[in-house]
């Protein structure tokens, strides 16, 4: 349940790297600049010793564990470490009545949950009083959507804090620290260039503890002469398993790359969407990026010529999110392949971008009183609704009330095509123009 301590015998140089390189401060820390940086919430948060019930989610490696270790070093209230794979409702109740006695005395206690997604409703459950009452402040900490994991009531007491992937400039950084910092390898003579050092840390893929994993395999495999050791591009290579492809997560490849396969799709060629895709992922790519990606594609060039095309982009996300690399590269294949050989349709991404002009332009132009929203009797007093002609009174369902502000009115952002499905809809709004047309003119 608890962390283990070190004892007499345990060797430091014994322990991994991530390990003996696990920061010790906020100074030491990688990455999370949004949330740590200077100024910045949660550090305040840390550094004042006022910290709440929290939530840090991210993906692996990216700091969860290590921020709750910082924290434990400098707060002044009882810190315990509890893990949600170990431990059950028996260990949290010892817990919380511990956290009891604490709280007679005047101190505080910090409970620790790692990966407190694991944890069922009612073990979940049995924090709850606990928290409300003061007895424990809690941090958990989740790769998982906490929106989905952790129980509703327990949540909306917490802070969430989400911690993102490390760059890959950063992760360089942590490289080449842990190759010079005497508690890496700074105390060996260990030659490793900066290409070596970027192919870990787009092979890491946003992850510390596998970049730092990683660079300890290939210096333990490196060319050794009794004196020094030289790390070389095949050994890097060796060590993960995949040639080394010219993708930058962050640079200009990063984003050429996308757009050919937004583009191969977009111009319905399913075998070069395929091959971008296959070429990205290859690299270290992460999968809920290019999910993303193809999420947005499916609402921007497919829209309402395939309906379907939405649901199957966000049903490979969900994939992607729950089992992620390599299985879920099949997913992404049948979304990717589906919206190339999708009808086009820019006619939702038009609407909203002609749209998006006038209501920047027109920002101080009032909603029509006729369809504004009437709590109180002031309102009413002051005609709001008044007028209003609800549409399922009316026999085609169809009224010719004016929804747009009087500067506006007559203007047209939607245009369908005749693509697809969209066809049907483009149909139905003529014939829905020619009804208000028609009665308007009565």
């Amino acid at each position: 349940m608890f962390t283990e301590q070190p004892t007499l015998f345990t060797r430091t140089e014994d322990q991994p790297l991530a390990s003996r390189l696990r920061p010790t401060g906020l100074d030491e820390f990688f990455g999370q600049k949004h949330l740590l940086g200077e100024g910045k919430v949660l550090r305040k948060i840390i550094e004042s010793d006022k910290v709440g019930s929290m939530i840090f989610w991210g993906p692996p490696g990216v700091g969860k564990t290590t921020l709750a270790r910082i924290i434990a070093a400098r707060t002044k209230a009882k810190f315990i470490d509890f893990s949600a794979v170990t431990s059950g409702i028996k260990e949290i109740k010892q817990v919380m009545e511990s956290a009891e006695r604490n709280r007679a005395y005047g101190e505080r206690t910090i409970l620790f949950v790692d990966e407190i997604h694991r944890f069922n409703k009612a073990q979940q459950d049995a924090f709850l009083p606990f928290v409300e009452k003061g007895s424990i402040i809690l941090i958990g900490a989740t790769t998982e959507n906490p929106s989905f994991e952790v129980n509703g009531a327990l949540l909306s007491r917490c802070k969430v804090f989400v911690l993102q992937a490390l760059s890959t400039e950063e992760l360089t950084e942590l490289l080449r620290r842990a190759v010079n910092d005497p508690r890496g390898f700074g105390n060996e003579k260990v030659e490793i260039d900066n290409d070596c050092l970027g192919m870990i840390a787009v092979f890491a893929n946003g992850d510390a503890r596998s970049a730092l994993s990683t660079l300890e395999m290939a210096i333990l495999n490196g060319e050794s002469d009794g004196e020094k050791t030289v790390v070389t591009k095949d050994t890097v290579e060796q060590c993960t398993s995949k040639k080394s492809l010219l993708y930058d997560k962050n640079g200009e490849e990063h984003y050429n790359i996308i757009s050919a396969l937004h583009k191969s799709m977009r111009n319905s060629d399913p075998d070069a969407a395929v091959y971008w895709l296959a070429r990205m992922l290859e690299a270290g790519e992460d999968p809920l990026y290019v999910a993303r990606r193809v999420v947005r594609f499916a609402s921007e060039d497919v829209g309402l010529a395939d309906p379907r095309a939405l649901e199957l982009a966000v049903a490979a996300y969900q994939a992607c999110h729950y089992i992620g690399m390599p299985e879920c590269s099949v997913h992404l294949t049948q979304a990717v392949v589906y919206l190339s050989v999708a009808p086009k349709s820019n006619s939702l991404y038009m609407a909203y971008e002609s749209a998006k002009k006038d209501a920047l332009n027109t920002i101080s132009e009032p909603v029509p009183l006729i369809i504004r929203n009437a709590p109180t009797r002031l309102m009413k007093e002051l005609n709001y609704g008044k007028g209003y002609q609800y549409a399922h009174d009316y026999e085609d369902k169809l009224t010719t009330m004016q929804c747009l502000p009087d500067a506006l009115v007559g203007k047209e952002y939607y245009r369908p095509t005749e693509q697809g499905l969209e066809g049907k809809f483009k149909t139905r709004l003529d014939e829905i123009k020619a009804w208000k047309k028609q009665n308007s003119d009565q």
